[in-house]
């Protein structure tokens, strides 16, 4: 007898994060195994309440429409759980007739799902579970890069150039400019922001990922080191970034954090920015994209929104063939091209961990990509960057 299948989104939205949902209700459409299509409204919180909606009654034209579309459609949570919520949500579920689940999300809604999977086991529940991956930090151990990564990439990669253009114009006014970018404890958006960079004078000339640490006095000599050199800074500065006892840099000093325990956003590049200001008296301004960055339209690649339905689709495929507490991992296959494949990794490998940037993909002291970083990178911005021109500036003779 055919089942109904429950798709939900957790976490940070990205870019591509519709695509994937897309990719889940078409490939369930296509199962005779299948029933219906539901959709959780605001992840396993909403869940709990009972906030479901039919997905087979949305129109073609609205559901292809979600390819392109940003953010979360169902509406998102970051809801740990508690004690007797994994019987309550398996109670909701079979009240439902669900016999499908589709988590998509990063590291915390894996540790969702895997929990909801485990307790579905322990008690013979008929339920099966996968996590389709989903994050911009693309910090998820086992798969080589997670859906939402390309997007940002290629906007800071995109954003960085615009803004050292503006800068180097602006040199005599406000000759310094901190930009802060997400990605929580790893730094591959930050490094990701150095892929326009060709030469030393194109943005950004210092980067400061989470893994290295910052010490503010050798800050304020790098700074003024690049300063004398070329005569303006661009800096790019993780959110998380940490001094070198490990304390995060900031102006907020409050220890406030979510149910899964992140911390809330200190702003560094505010305090950076200050500090260069007060000790080297150069005008600095900070930019803080925030979640614009996550979620630009202008800068979806194409790369990135095909691999996220595709991961969406085969979420269901592995469902229906009987797999569960699995989560879709995305393996590239080595090559000249670039060629992406799918599998399967069990959730209790990726729950609650997470894949730092290891040391062959830092930048060095001239802040540009290294090659493996680059070609490992490049592939998933969907097609090349934009490159601005910069004037060779053929002075002439102006004394009488």
């Amino acid at each position: 007898m055919a089942s109904r299948l429950l798709v939900g989104q957790s976490g940070g939205p990205t870019a591509a994060m519709n695509s994937s949902l897309l990719g889940v209700i078409d490939a369930a459409f296509e199962q005779s195994d299948i029933s219906e299509v539901l959709g959780a409204i605001d992840g396993v919180e909403g869940l709990l309440e009972g906030q479901v909606v039919d997905l087979g009654r949305e129109s073609r034209a609205t559901l292809q429409a979600l390819r392109q579309t940003p953010s979360a459609a169902l509406g998102s949570c970051r809801y740990k759980l508690g004690p007797g919520d994994p019987d309550r949500l398996l109670a909701q579920l079979r009240r439902l007739g669900v016999g499908y689940m589709a988590y998509i999300g990063g590291n915390d809604s894996a540790d969702t799902a895997h929990a909801l999977a485990a307790r579905a086991a322990e008690i013979g529940e008929e339920l099966r579970i996968i996590s389709v991956p989903k994050t911009i930090d693309n910090d998820l151990p086992v798969t080589d890069h997670s859906p939402g990564y390309g997007s940002i990439a290629r906007y800071v990669a995109s954003v960085l150039q615009d803004v050292g253009r503006d800068t180097e114009a602006m040199h005599r006014v406000d000759p310094v400019k901190i930009v802060e970018v997400m990605g929580r404890n790893a730094g591959w958006v930050a490094v990701a922001s150095a892929l326009g960079k060709r030469d030393d004078r194109d943005p950004p000339h210092l980067i400061y990922p989470p893994e290295r640490r910052l010490d503010l006095e050798q800050f304020l000599a790098d700074v003024e080191a690049v300063y004398r050199r070329i005569g303006h800074v661009i800096v790019v500065v993780a959110e998380t970034v940490r001094d070198p006892k490990g304390g995060l840099i900031g102006i907020h000093d409050r220890d406030v954090r979510d149910s899964f325990g992140h911390r809330r956003l200190v702003e560094p590049a505010r305090k950076l920015a200050a500090l260069i200001e007060d000790r080297l008296g150069l005008r600095a301004r900070y930019d803080r994209p925030g979640t614009i960055q996550r979620m630009s339209t202008a800068h979806q690649s194409e790369v990135d929104l095909a691999e996220a339905y595709e991961a969406g689709r085969r979420a269901v495929e592995a469902l229906v063939a009987g797999t569960t507490d699995q989560m879709v991992t995305l393996i590239r296959r080595p090559g000249p091209e670039y060629r992406c494949e799918f599998g399967l990794a069990p959730l209790s490998a990726i729950a609650n961990v997470e894949k730092l940037l290891p040391p062959e993909f830092m930048p060095g002291e001239d802040a540009l990509p290294t090659p493996s970083f680059r070609a490992y990178a490049e592939p998933l911005l969907g097609g090349p960057l934009p490159r601005h021109a910069r004037l060779q500036r053929f002075f002439v003779a102006t004394s009488t």
